[in-house]
């Protein structure tokens, strides 16, 4: 796969379609960061008047993962990756544009040569920070990703 947002985006929409429907795209993505972006809507509300918790996690979820599925592409090994776990800090009420994201892409390229020089599984946590349109931070997302070479 090309990792552009736009070939990224139309993956979204066939390989997560929820996300995509709640409005969840990729903006930007680079070696060291991606960004991706989701608007407070009615179908991806809360109770509360804001976004709903999961909506956010999923957009969080995006930009570190993009980053690792580009990081093995250029590795040109076969990895396998997950998430292990994760956790979230929510600030303020997500409402209007809010953009995530994540700037691990060095940490990324430097566990990725480590998995394939031990041939051992690695974990690596990588933070997403989602942002609001006066730049305040709303959340906070932490992954743990882990990553093993495929035999």
């Amino acid at each position: 796969m090309k990792f552009s947002t736009s070939q990224l985006n139309f993956f979204l929409f066939f390989k997560l379609p929820i996300a995509w429907l709640a409005g969840v795209r990729l903006r930007e993505i680079s070696k060291g960061q991606a960004k991706s972006s989701v608007k407070h809507r009615w179908i991806n509300q809360n109770p509360f008047n804001s976004m709903y918790f999961a909506v956010q996690a999923m957009a969080a979820e995006l930009v570190t993962g993009v980053l690792v599925m580009q990081a093995v592409k250029r590795s040109d090994q076969k990895i396998s990756m997950l998430v292990a776990q994760n956790t979230a800090e929510f600030s303020k009420k997500a409402k209007g544009q809010i953009t995530f994201s994540c700037e691990d892409g060095e940490k990324i390229e430097t566990l990725i040569q480590q998995c394939i020089e031990s041939k051992e599984g690695h974990k690596i946590w990588l933070t997403s920070v989602g942002r609001n349109e006066n730049n305040e931070v709303v959340s906070c997302f932490k992954f743990e990703w882990t990553l093993k070479v495929k035999n």
